[in-house]
């Protein structure tokens, strides 16, 4: 007998209120969310179900990075449900072969092994299983810019506010200096950021530290580059006392910055790298943790202790395997290097214009604009974890007028498609322009 699925099309305004009615959204009052109802999408752009229009200049998550809709992706995916649509993980699948083999390609120097797991926070958790088990230390080091995923021991490692309702005294951590402080346009000097972090390690004993965790770029806490000179010396540090660098590319990795993986630009090569959003453009979810070959070896007599159901999911690797194809056929590497180039001059053109504009910064279609009040003293236009007037003005206006984006704090992010064209990233910017006014009403003097 055939399984018959009733078919229903809600309007709008239904979706949102069943929505609200059966689910709870994520880091939100619930009486607070109002989210945007979503009945389909195709390249830079998403659509209600009444058909408006919305440009997507946040890639949802910083992770729809080939655009949406990519029938390649699609046919892959449907292609594998067809043949396989499960195999548990000690088994062995074709898409797990040929996605190891491919990552072991792009990713830096002599990464070549990878755990699998459902998305970036699981890695980053078993990034610290490794560390921990491989050097038999148990301290991991985070900074407080960060957000590493919402799980047990990412969060911890989370350093912004949305840790401090999760924190259960779970051990182990220790909080290192950022290289970029809050309120201030410019990262610290490179040598005083990494004599920071080696005051931190004297008080802390080296000897007793796993690993260090750093987003390369740091993400949603700012899209914060770190100066040149920054993960070289992280990386002597990390060699000289016999930890582990942990690179976490969930956000700015697969070509987010204008190279495979963020950490590519100043020549690095971590000893774990961890990954997911961009690895399937989120068309399913899948992460994974990849590590140097001696790492891997010091487990082939001794136990792994880590594991998942949905390790290596056979459709999530055809999924991720069918992306990276698309990114190598449609040269969205290049393209995000040469766009981010183009971003820069609207920022730029945005700075010069509104004084409300206190920094921009960008790598390739990795971008945010931070607002301010005045740029001598660098007073943000919103607190630390909050809000004012102007930039809920800004996030309503950006959304009246059809574009969707992150504004967090006193910041815009504008991280869209690596896909995207020159006039849909024109477009986009003209909303912002017009937004800007508003926040401009906040500048003093």
């Amino acid at each position: 007998m055939a399984v018959e699925v009733t078919s229903q099309s809600l309007s709008a305004e239904e979706i949102v209120a069943l929505c609200r009615r059966h689910s709870l959204y994520e880091w939100s009052a619930q009486s607070a969310v109002d989210p945007i109802p979503v009945a389909r999408a195709e390249g830079s752009y998403f659509y209600s179900p009444d058909g408006t229009r919305y440009l997507d200049f946040n890639s949802q998550l910083m992770s729809v990075n080939i655009g949406h809709g990519d029938r390649r992706v699609i046919d892959a995916i449907s292609a594998q449900l067809g043949a396989l649509a499960y195999a548990n993980p000690f088994m062995a699948t074709e898409p797990r072969a040929l996605l190891g083999q491919k990552l072991a390609q792009i990713t830096p120097g002599d990464i070549d092994v990878f755990f699998f797991t459902n998305g970036g926070a699981e890695a980053n958790e078993n990034a610290f299983k490794l560390a921990r088990q491989f050097t038999g230390r148990q301290k991991i080091m985070a900074r407080y810019r960060s957000y590493h995923g919402a799980t047990g021991q990412a969060i911890v490692a989370t350093g912004d506010p949305r840790r401090w309702a999760a924190e259960t005294g779970v051990s182990g951590l220790v909080r290192l200096p950022d290289f970029h402080r809050w309120g201030r346009p410019e990262p610290e000097p490179v040598d005083q950021a990494l004599a920071d972090i080696e005051e931190v390690l004297m008080y802390e004993g080296p000897q007793t530290v796993a690993a260090i965790i750093v987003e390369t770029i740091v993400g949603t806490n700012g899209i914060l580059i770190p100066p040149d000179g920054y993960m070289q010396g992280l990386r002597e540090i990390c060699d000289r006392h016999g930890i582990l660098l942990i690179a976490d590319e969930v956000m700015a990795g697969f070509g987010r910055t204008g190279a495979w993986f963020a950490i590519d630009h100043w020549g690095v090569v971590p000893d774990l790298i961890t990954m997911a959003k961009g690895l399937t453009a989120s068309y399913l979810p899948l992460g994974a943790v990849g590590m140097r070959r001696a790492i891997a070896d010091a487990f082939q007599d001794r136990v792994f202790y880590g594991g998942l159901t949905y390790n290596s999911h056979p459709v999530g690797c055809a999924a991720a395997l069918a992306t990276i194809a698309v990114y190598e056929e449609d040269g969205l590497i290049e393209r995000a290097r040469r766009m981010g180039d183009v971003l820069r001059g609207h920022h730029e053109a945005l700075y010069a214009k509104h004084p409300s504009v206190g920094a921009i910064r960008n790598k390739g279609l990795f971008g945010i604009i931070e607002l301010v009040r005045d740029r001598a003293t660098f007073e943000p236009l919103a607190p630390y974890n909050g809000a004012s007037p102007e930039t809920k003005a800004v996030a309503a206006y950006l959304r009246d007028h059809g574009l969707y984006t992150l504004v967090r704090w006193n910041t815009i992010m504008t991280n869209p498609p690596l896909t995207i064209s020159e006039d849909e990233l024109a477009e986009g910017i003209a909303i912002i322009d017009g937004a800007l006014d508003l926040a401009d009403q906040g500048v003093r003097g």
